[in-house]
Protein backbone atom coordinates (compact mmCIF):
# COMPACT_ATOMS: atom_id res chain seq x y z
CA UNK A 1 0.00 0.00 0.00
CA UNK A 2 2.80 2.38 -0.83
CA UNK A 3 4.44 3.92 -3.89
CA UNK A 4 7.90 2.35 -3.82
CA UNK A 5 10.77 2.45 -6.30
CA UNK A 6 11.77 -1.15 -6.85
CA UNK A 7 11.72 -3.47 -9.86
CA UNK A 8 8.73 -5.72 -9.42
CA UNK A 9 6.38 -7.78 -11.53
CA UNK A 10 2.93 -6.86 -12.79
CA UNK A 11 1.17 -8.11 -9.67
CA UNK A 12 3.47 -6.23 -7.33
CA UNK A 13 3.18 -3.10 -9.43
CA UNK A 14 -0.58 -3.22 -9.06
CA UNK A 15 -0.34 -3.60 -5.32
CA UNK A 16 2.10 -0.84 -4.43
CA UNK A 17 0.10 2.28 -5.01
CA UNK A 18 1.67 5.21 -6.76
CA UNK A 19 3.55 3.51 -9.58
CA UNK A 20 0.34 2.27 -11.17
CA UNK A 21 -2.06 4.25 -13.30
CA UNK A 22 -5.36 5.20 -11.65
CA UNK A 23 -8.03 2.52 -11.56
CA UNK A 24 -10.79 4.83 -12.71
CA UNK A 25 -11.90 8.40 -12.57
CA UNK A 26 -12.86 9.42 -9.03
CA UNK A 27 -16.49 8.81 -8.25
CA UNK A 28 -18.72 9.60 -5.33
CA UNK A 29 -18.54 6.91 -2.66
CA UNK A 30 -22.27 6.79 -2.17
CA UNK A 31 -25.09 7.87 -4.39
CA UNK A 32 -27.34 10.59 -3.01
CA UNK A 33 -30.67 9.38 -1.64
CA UNK A 34 -33.36 9.48 -4.33
CA UNK A 35 -36.22 11.93 -4.05
CA UNK A 36 -38.83 10.82 -1.56
CA UNK A 37 -36.37 9.84 1.17
CA UNK A 38 -35.75 6.22 0.11
CA UNK A 39 -32.52 4.48 1.05
CA UNK A 40 -29.29 5.37 -0.79
CA UNK A 41 -27.72 3.14 -3.41
CA UNK A 42 -24.86 0.74 -2.63
CA UNK A 43 -21.30 2.10 -2.74
CA UNK A 44 -18.60 1.27 -5.27
CA UNK A 45 -17.18 -1.30 -2.83
CA UNK A 46 -20.56 -2.89 -2.18
CA UNK A 47 -21.37 -3.23 -5.88
CA UNK A 48 -18.32 -5.47 -6.34
CA UNK A 49 -20.17 -8.09 -4.29
CA UNK A 50 -22.10 -9.07 -7.41
CA UNK A 51 -19.01 -10.57 -9.04
CA UNK A 52 -18.36 -14.31 -9.19
CA UNK A 53 -15.18 -14.18 -7.09
CA UNK A 54 -16.69 -12.54 -3.98
CA UNK A 55 -19.60 -15.00 -4.10
CA UNK A 56 -17.17 -17.92 -4.37
CA UNK A 57 -15.06 -16.67 -1.45
CA UNK A 58 -18.16 -16.27 0.72
CA UNK A 59 -19.51 -19.68 -0.27
CA UNK A 60 -16.23 -21.54 0.23
CA UNK A 61 -15.68 -19.99 3.66
CA UNK A 62 -19.18 -20.52 5.03
CA UNK A 63 -19.79 -16.75 5.21
CA UNK A 64 -22.40 -16.58 2.43
CA UNK A 65 -25.29 -16.59 4.90
CA UNK A 66 -23.93 -13.74 7.04
CA UNK A 67 -25.54 -10.82 5.18
CA UNK A 68 -28.94 -12.50 4.64
CA UNK A 69 -29.11 -13.44 8.34
CA UNK A 70 -28.20 -9.89 9.30
CA UNK A 71 -30.89 -8.50 6.99
CA UNK A 72 -33.48 -10.79 8.58
CA UNK A 73 -32.59 -9.72 12.12
CA UNK A 74 -32.41 -6.07 11.11
CA UNK A 75 -35.82 -6.34 9.52
CA UNK A 76 -37.32 -7.35 12.85
CA UNK A 77 -36.14 -4.14 14.54
CA UNK A 78 -39.08 -1.89 15.35
CA UNK A 79 -37.11 1.22 16.29
CA UNK A 80 -33.79 2.91 15.81
CA UNK A 81 -32.72 1.79 19.28
CA UNK A 82 -33.46 -1.85 18.44
CA UNK A 83 -31.66 -1.50 15.11
CA UNK A 84 -28.54 -0.12 16.81
CA UNK A 85 -28.50 -3.09 19.19
CA UNK A 86 -28.76 -5.51 16.25
CA UNK A 87 -25.96 -3.74 14.36
CA UNK A 88 -23.60 -3.74 17.36
CA UNK A 89 -24.28 -7.39 18.16
CA UNK A 90 -24.00 -8.68 14.60
CA UNK A 91 -20.92 -6.59 13.79
CA UNK A 92 -19.07 -7.92 16.83
CA UNK A 93 -20.19 -11.46 16.02
CA UNK A 94 -18.74 -11.20 12.52
CA UNK A 95 -15.37 -10.07 13.88
CA UNK A 96 -15.28 -12.85 16.48
CA UNK A 97 -16.31 -15.43 13.88
CA UNK A 98 -13.49 -14.35 11.54
CA UNK A 99 -10.95 -14.38 14.38
CA UNK A 100 -12.11 -17.78 15.61
CA UNK A 101 -11.90 -19.21 12.11
CA UNK A 102 -8.39 -17.85 11.58
CA UNK A 103 -7.23 -19.22 14.93
CA UNK A 104 -8.69 -22.69 14.42
CA UNK A 105 -11.68 -22.52 16.76
CA UNK A 106 -14.88 -24.17 15.62
CA UNK A 107 -15.65 -25.76 12.25
CA UNK A 108 -14.05 -24.29 9.14
CA UNK A 109 -17.33 -24.30 7.15
CA UNK A 110 -15.73 -24.60 3.75
CA UNK A 111 -12.50 -25.48 1.99
CA UNK A 112 -10.98 -22.00 1.89
CA UNK A 113 -7.92 -21.61 4.10
CA UNK A 114 -8.81 -20.70 7.67
CA UNK A 115 -6.17 -17.97 7.66
CA UNK A 116 -7.93 -16.12 4.82
CA UNK A 117 -8.88 -12.49 5.53
CA UNK A 118 -11.18 -12.13 2.52
CA UNK A 119 -14.37 -13.68 3.97
CA UNK A 120 -14.46 -10.97 6.64
CA UNK A 121 -14.09 -8.22 4.05
CA UNK A 122 -16.78 -9.47 1.69
CA UNK A 123 -19.21 -10.47 4.46
CA UNK A 124 -18.89 -7.00 6.01
CA UNK A 125 -19.68 -5.39 2.68
CA UNK A 126 -22.74 -7.61 2.40
CA UNK A 127 -23.88 -6.34 5.77
CA UNK A 128 -23.20 -2.68 5.01
CA UNK A 129 -25.10 -2.99 1.73
CA UNK A 130 -28.10 -4.45 3.53
CA UNK A 131 -27.98 -1.66 6.09
CA UNK A 132 -27.40 1.10 3.55
CA UNK A 133 -30.39 0.07 1.43
CA UNK A 134 -32.71 -0.83 4.33
CA UNK A 135 -35.98 1.10 4.41
CA UNK A 136 -37.67 0.33 7.76
CA UNK A 137 -41.29 1.17 8.39
CA UNK A 138 -40.45 3.42 11.33
CA UNK A 139 -38.41 5.78 9.15
CA UNK A 140 -34.66 6.22 9.32
CA UNK A 141 -33.00 9.61 9.10
CA UNK A 142 -29.79 10.22 7.19
CA UNK A 143 -27.80 10.81 10.39
CA UNK A 144 -29.28 7.73 12.03
CA UNK A 145 -28.32 5.53 9.08
CA UNK A 146 -24.81 7.01 9.08
CA UNK A 147 -24.49 6.28 12.81
CA UNK A 148 -25.59 2.68 12.26
CA UNK A 149 -23.09 2.24 9.44
CA UNK A 150 -20.32 3.67 11.64
CA UNK A 151 -21.25 1.26 14.42
CA UNK A 152 -21.20 -1.68 12.02
CA UNK A 153 -17.79 -0.68 10.68
CA UNK A 154 -16.41 -0.20 14.18
CA UNK A 155 -17.65 -3.49 15.63
CA UNK A 156 -16.94 -5.70 12.60
CA UNK A 157 -13.34 -4.45 12.39
CA UNK A 158 -12.37 -5.35 15.97
CA UNK A 159 -12.19 -1.69 16.91
CA UNK A 160 -14.72 -2.20 19.70
CA UNK A 161 -13.05 -5.40 20.88
CA UNK A 162 -9.66 -4.15 22.09
CA UNK A 163 -9.27 -5.77 25.51
CA UNK A 164 -5.86 -4.98 26.89
CA UNK A 165 -4.82 -6.74 30.11
CA UNK A 166 -3.99 -4.68 33.14
CA UNK A 167 -0.31 -4.73 33.94
CA UNK A 168 2.21 -3.61 36.52
CA UNK A 169 2.51 -4.47 40.24
CA UNK A 170 -0.57 -5.92 41.90
CA UNK A 171 -2.58 -5.94 38.68
CA UNK A 172 -3.72 -9.55 38.91
CA UNK A 173 -3.52 -11.91 35.94
CA UNK A 174 -1.99 -9.22 33.74
CA UNK A 175 1.03 -8.73 35.96
CA UNK A 176 4.18 -8.73 33.84
CA UNK A 177 2.20 -9.07 30.61
CA UNK A 178 3.28 -6.76 27.82
CA UNK A 179 0.50 -5.13 25.81
CA UNK A 180 0.76 -4.78 22.02
CA UNK A 181 -1.64 -3.02 19.65
CA UNK A 182 -1.47 -3.98 15.96
CA UNK A 183 -3.56 -2.83 13.00
CA UNK A 184 -4.12 -4.25 9.52
CA UNK A 185 -6.01 -3.30 6.35
CA UNK A 186 -8.72 -4.55 4.00
CA UNK A 187 -7.81 -5.94 0.56
CA UNK A 188 -7.35 -3.23 -2.09
CA UNK A 189 -6.78 -2.67 -5.85
CA UNK A 190 -9.76 -4.95 -6.37
CA UNK A 191 -10.54 -3.62 -9.84
CA UNK A 192 -7.17 -4.97 -10.97
CA UNK A 193 -7.60 -8.37 -9.33
CA UNK A 194 -10.72 -8.99 -7.29
CA UNK A 195 -9.16 -12.15 -5.82
CA UNK A 196 -6.70 -10.12 -3.76
CA UNK A 197 -6.11 -10.84 -0.07
CA UNK A 198 -4.26 -8.46 2.26
CA UNK A 199 -1.72 -10.23 4.50
CA UNK A 200 -1.95 -7.44 7.08
CA UNK A 201 -5.63 -8.30 7.56
CA UNK A 202 -4.72 -11.96 7.91
CA UNK A 203 -2.10 -11.00 10.51
CA UNK A 204 -4.72 -9.06 12.49
CA UNK A 205 -7.10 -12.03 12.54
CA UNK A 206 -4.37 -14.53 13.44
CA UNK A 207 -2.90 -12.47 16.29
CA UNK A 208 -5.97 -10.89 17.90
CA UNK A 209 -6.16 -11.79 21.58
CA UNK A 210 -3.15 -14.10 21.41
CA UNK A 211 -0.21 -14.22 23.78
CA UNK A 212 3.26 -14.27 22.23
CA UNK A 213 6.19 -15.65 24.18
CA UNK A 214 9.14 -13.29 23.93
CA UNK A 215 12.63 -13.18 25.44
CA UNK A 216 11.29 -10.51 27.79
CA UNK A 217 8.17 -12.41 28.86
CA UNK A 218 4.65 -12.87 27.47
CA UNK A 219 2.94 -10.23 25.34
CA UNK A 220 -0.79 -9.97 24.69
CA UNK A 221 -1.67 -8.71 21.20
CA UNK A 222 -4.90 -6.90 20.38
CA UNK A 223 -5.72 -6.03 16.78
CA UNK A 224 -8.11 -4.13 14.54
CA UNK A 225 -8.41 -3.55 10.78
CA UNK A 226 -9.01 -0.35 8.85
CA UNK A 227 -10.66 0.39 5.51
CA UNK A 228 -8.73 1.44 2.43
CA UNK A 229 -10.71 4.68 2.09
CA UNK A 230 -9.40 8.22 2.20
CA UNK A 231 -12.58 9.63 3.73
CA UNK A 232 -12.47 7.47 6.86
CA UNK A 233 -8.99 8.70 7.63
CA UNK A 234 -9.93 12.33 7.01
CA UNK A 235 -12.83 11.87 9.44
CA UNK A 236 -10.43 10.82 12.20
CA UNK A 237 -11.08 7.07 12.27
CA UNK A 238 -7.48 6.23 13.18
CA UNK A 239 -7.25 8.69 16.04
CA UNK A 240 -10.63 7.69 17.48
CA UNK A 241 -9.57 4.07 17.69
CA UNK A 242 -5.99 4.51 18.91
CA UNK A 243 -6.22 7.48 21.29
CA UNK A 244 -7.69 5.57 24.28
CA UNK A 245 -5.12 2.77 23.98
CA UNK A 246 -1.74 4.27 23.14
CA UNK A 247 -1.15 5.47 26.72
CA UNK A 248 -1.83 1.92 27.94
CA UNK A 249 0.22 -0.22 25.55
CA UNK A 250 3.90 -1.17 25.61
CA UNK A 251 4.26 -1.21 21.83
CA UNK A 252 2.15 -0.58 18.75
CA UNK A 253 2.63 -1.24 15.07
CA UNK A 254 0.53 -0.49 12.05
CA UNK A 255 0.95 -3.15 9.34
CA UNK A 256 0.20 -3.14 5.62
CA UNK A 257 1.23 -4.85 2.40
CA UNK A 258 4.24 -3.26 0.72
CA UNK A 259 7.01 -4.55 -1.54
CA UNK A 260 7.58 -7.88 -3.26
CA UNK A 261 9.68 -10.41 -1.35
CA UNK A 262 10.60 -8.30 1.70
CA UNK A 263 9.52 -6.78 4.98
CA UNK A 264 10.32 -3.16 5.74
CA UNK A 265 10.38 -1.20 8.98
CA UNK A 266 9.54 2.29 7.75
CA UNK A 267 11.81 4.80 9.47
CA UNK A 268 9.99 8.02 8.44
CA UNK A 269 6.37 8.89 7.62
CA UNK A 270 5.32 11.87 5.49
CA UNK A 271 2.37 14.29 5.66
CA UNK A 272 1.33 13.87 2.03
CA UNK A 273 -1.44 12.05 0.17
CA UNK A 274 -0.25 11.02 -3.27
CA UNK A 275 -3.60 10.54 -4.96
CA UNK A 276 -3.74 6.81 -5.70
CA UNK A 277 -7.43 5.74 -5.84
CA UNK A 278 -8.85 3.96 -2.81
CA UNK A 279 -11.41 1.15 -2.63
CA UNK A 280 -14.15 3.61 -3.56
CA UNK A 281 -12.13 4.75 -6.62
CA UNK A 282 -11.71 8.14 -4.96
CA UNK A 283 -8.39 9.99 -5.22
CA UNK A 284 -6.89 12.54 -2.83
CA UNK A 285 -3.74 14.60 -3.45
CA UNK A 286 -3.14 16.93 -0.52
CA UNK A 287 -1.48 17.36 2.84
CA UNK A 288 -2.72 14.71 5.26
CA UNK A 289 -5.69 16.40 7.01
CA UNK A 290 -5.33 16.32 10.80
CA UNK A 291 -6.59 18.27 13.79
CA UNK A 292 -4.61 21.41 14.62
CA UNK A 293 -2.88 21.68 11.23
CA UNK A 294 -0.91 24.71 12.42
CA UNK A 295 1.25 22.41 14.54
CA UNK A 296 1.39 19.60 12.00
CA UNK A 297 4.92 18.37 11.19
CA UNK A 298 5.95 17.29 7.70
CA UNK A 299 7.57 14.14 9.06
CA UNK A 300 7.19 11.70 11.94
CA UNK A 301 9.55 8.87 12.83
CA UNK A 302 9.33 5.31 14.06
CA UNK A 303 10.25 4.44 17.62
CA UNK A 304 10.20 0.72 16.92
CA UNK A 305 13.55 -0.99 17.67
CA UNK A 306 14.39 -1.28 13.98
CA UNK A 307 18.02 -2.30 14.48
CA UNK A 308 17.02 -5.32 16.58
CA UNK A 309 14.21 -6.26 14.20
CA UNK A 310 16.36 -6.18 11.09
CA UNK A 311 19.20 -8.08 12.77
CA UNK A 312 16.99 -10.96 13.94
CA UNK A 313 16.24 -14.15 12.03
CA UNK A 314 12.45 -13.91 11.91
CA UNK A 315 11.60 -15.91 8.78
CA UNK A 316 12.25 -16.53 5.08
CA UNK A 317 11.75 -12.93 3.91
CA UNK A 318 14.53 -10.36 4.45
CA UNK A 319 13.65 -7.43 6.72
CA UNK A 320 14.97 -3.95 5.93
CA UNK A 321 15.33 -0.70 7.81
CA UNK A 322 13.94 1.58 5.11
CA UNK A 323 15.19 5.16 5.38
CA UNK A 324 14.34 6.47 1.89
CA UNK A 325 11.87 9.37 1.50
CA UNK A 326 10.88 11.82 -1.21
CA UNK A 327 10.90 15.50 -0.30
CA UNK A 328 10.80 18.98 -1.72
CA UNK A 329 13.92 20.51 -0.13
CA UNK A 330 13.65 23.79 1.75
CA UNK A 331 13.63 26.57 -0.88
CA UNK A 332 13.10 24.06 -3.69
CA UNK A 333 10.19 23.28 -6.00
CA UNK A 334 10.83 19.74 -7.30
CA UNK A 335 10.68 16.40 -5.43
CA UNK A 336 14.00 14.78 -4.56
CA UNK A 337 14.59 11.21 -3.39
CA UNK A 338 16.64 11.05 -0.18
CA UNK A 339 18.05 7.61 0.69
CA UNK A 340 18.94 8.69 4.25
CA UNK A 341 15.75 10.46 5.29
CA UNK A 342 14.45 14.04 5.05
CA UNK A 343 16.57 17.17 5.28
CA UNK A 344 15.72 20.09 7.61
CA UNK A 345 12.80 22.25 6.51
CA UNK A 346 11.74 19.99 3.65
CA UNK A 347 8.17 19.27 2.54
CA UNK A 348 7.00 15.66 2.41
CA UNK A 349 6.02 13.94 -0.80
CA UNK A 350 6.63 10.31 0.21
CA UNK A 351 7.50 8.73 3.50
CA UNK A 352 9.41 5.48 3.61
CA UNK A 353 6.08 3.77 3.15
CA UNK A 354 5.08 5.94 0.18
CA UNK A 355 2.15 8.35 0.11
CA UNK A 356 -0.87 6.05 0.22
CA UNK A 357 -2.93 4.97 3.23
CA UNK A 358 -0.19 2.77 4.70
CA UNK A 359 2.00 5.83 5.05
CA UNK A 360 -0.96 7.81 6.33
CA UNK A 361 -1.91 5.39 9.10
CA UNK A 362 1.74 5.33 10.19
CA UNK A 363 1.89 9.12 10.09
CA UNK A 364 -1.35 9.51 12.05
CA UNK A 365 -0.46 6.90 14.67
CA UNK A 366 3.03 8.27 15.30
CA UNK A 367 1.78 11.87 15.30
CA UNK A 368 -0.82 10.87 17.88
CA UNK A 369 1.93 9.20 19.92
CA UNK A 370 3.93 12.40 19.85
CA UNK A 371 0.98 14.66 20.64
CA UNK A 372 0.23 12.47 23.66
CA UNK A 373 3.79 13.08 24.86
CA UNK A 374 4.83 9.44 24.36
CA UNK A 375 7.60 9.75 21.76
CA UNK A 376 10.37 8.94 24.24
CA UNK A 377 8.56 6.12 26.04
CA UNK A 378 6.33 4.26 23.56
CA UNK A 379 7.83 2.12 20.77
CA UNK A 380 5.66 2.39 17.69
CA UNK A 381 5.73 2.64 13.92
CA UNK A 382 4.91 0.83 10.70
CA UNK A 383 5.85 -2.56 9.23
CA UNK A 384 5.31 -3.36 5.57
CA UNK A 385 4.83 -7.04 4.72
CA UNK A 386 5.76 -8.62 1.40
CA UNK A 387 3.19 -8.57 -1.40
CA UNK A 388 1.03 -11.68 -1.11
CA UNK A 389 1.47 -13.49 -4.40
CA UNK A 390 -0.42 -16.31 -6.07
CA UNK A 391 1.38 -19.32 -7.50
CA UNK A 392 3.34 -18.85 -10.73
CA UNK A 393 0.63 -20.61 -12.77
CA UNK A 394 -2.21 -18.62 -11.18
CA UNK A 395 -1.48 -15.00 -12.02
CA UNK A 396 -4.25 -14.15 -14.50
CA UNK A 397 -7.06 -12.32 -12.66
CA UNK A 398 -9.55 -13.22 -15.40
CA UNK A 399 -9.02 -16.98 -15.35
CA UNK A 400 -7.12 -17.71 -12.13
CA UNK A 401 -8.35 -19.58 -9.08
CA UNK A 402 -9.21 -17.70 -5.88
CA UNK A 403 -6.57 -19.68 -4.00
CA UNK A 404 -3.69 -22.08 -4.54
CA UNK A 405 -1.12 -23.85 -2.33
CA UNK A 406 1.63 -21.26 -2.87
CA UNK A 407 -0.78 -18.42 -2.11
CA UNK A 408 -1.74 -20.08 1.17
CA UNK A 409 1.90 -20.85 2.03
CA UNK A 410 2.93 -17.26 1.35
CA UNK A 411 0.19 -15.88 3.57
CA UNK A 412 0.94 -18.28 6.41
CA UNK A 413 4.66 -17.47 6.21
CA UNK A 414 3.98 -13.72 6.26
CA UNK A 415 1.71 -14.11 9.29
CA UNK A 416 4.27 -16.24 11.13
CA UNK A 417 7.13 -13.84 10.37
CA UNK A 418 5.09 -10.82 11.47
CA UNK A 419 4.42 -12.60 14.76
CA UNK A 420 8.18 -13.20 15.12
CA UNK A 421 8.92 -9.54 14.33
CA UNK A 422 6.50 -8.45 17.06
CA UNK A 423 8.21 -10.80 19.52
CA UNK A 424 11.63 -9.32 18.71
CA UNK A 425 10.28 -5.78 18.98
CA UNK A 426 8.71 -6.44 22.38
CA UNK A 427 11.92 -7.99 23.70
CA UNK A 428 14.06 -5.11 22.46
CA UNK A 429 11.68 -2.46 23.78
CA UNK A 430 12.49 -3.16 27.43
CA UNK A 431 10.31 -3.37 30.53
CA UNK A 432 6.57 -2.80 30.42
CA UNK A 433 5.17 0.65 31.08
CA UNK A 434 3.09 -0.41 34.10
Amino acid sequence: MAPIRVRIGVLGLALVAGLATPLAAPTAATAAPPAGGSAPAPTVEERRLDGEVPREILRRSGFAAVAPAFAHRLGRAGSYREARAVVAREGSALWRRAVDRAQGRGPAHGDLGRDDDRPLYWARLGMTRELRTWAPGFGLGERQRAALLTELERTSRGQADLRLPRSGPDKGAGKGMKRVLLTGFDPFTLDRDIRISNPSGAVALALDGTVIDTADGPARVETAVFPVRWRDFAEGAVERVLRPYLPRVDLFTTVSQGRVGRFDVERTNGAWRGGFPDNENVSRTETVPVADPASQPQWTTTTLPYAAITAADTGRFPVYDNTTVTEIPAGGTEPVVRPDGPTPGSTAREGGGGNYLSNEIAYRATLLRDRLGLHGTLPGGHVHTPVLQFGAQNTDPATGAVTDPEFVRNRLDIVAQTRAIVAVAVSAAGPDRG
